[in-house]
């Protein structure tokens, strides 16, 4: 078992770094590069195309990406300093931000979403739809088990 354990963390970690660099090659590509976070960029475009979606304020965004506040904090600095977001006071609270797509920030959406279609195409290639169905959900419970054991230690 411990030879397993060690070759799923060694390949998790290869298969992290393979994509990320597959991602950051996309955008270079795409001449996306300033945009420090795709991710949270393409979050943000669901929350403004759903305003009922909880993911506006800096915290919801955390929540949804499982990073700290700060690591969000930061990724927002930059993409406020490239002219991707903006932030405003919440309407029913002050103390929080609502960030929001600019225009440029909407357009960079479309381009990550298409690199993220390009890298994921490229990644499952040779992976019939059943296979690819399996995978999605193994790493659905897989991430479900790391949640909720991190979710119980935090109670403890």
């Amino acid at each position: 078992m411990a030879a397993f354990a060690q070759e799923m963390e060694l390949l998790s970690r290869q298969l992290s770094q393979a994509h990320r660099a597959a991602i950051q090659a996309e955008l270079l590509a795409a001449g996306l590069e300033e945009v420090n976070h795709p991710m949270l960029v393409s979050l943000l475009q669901c929350a403004e195309e759903d305003p009922a979606y909880p993911c506006q304020a800096q915290r919801d965004l955390a929540q949804q990406l499982h990073v700290s506040p700060a690591a969000v904090a930061n990724a927002l600095k930059g993409l406020e300093r490239s002219g991707c977001i903006r932030r405003e006071p919440w309407q029913d609270d002050a103390r929080r931000n609502r960030v929001l797509l600019t225009e440029k920030g909407r357009a960079a959406v479309a381009g990550c979403r298409e690199a993220f279609r390009r890298v994921s195409r490229t990644m499952l290639t040779g992976f019939s739809p059943e296979e690819q169905a399996l995978l999605l959900a193994f790493e659905r419970r897989m991430l479900q088990n790391l949640t909720r054991n991190t979710n119980n230690q935090k109670e403890d």
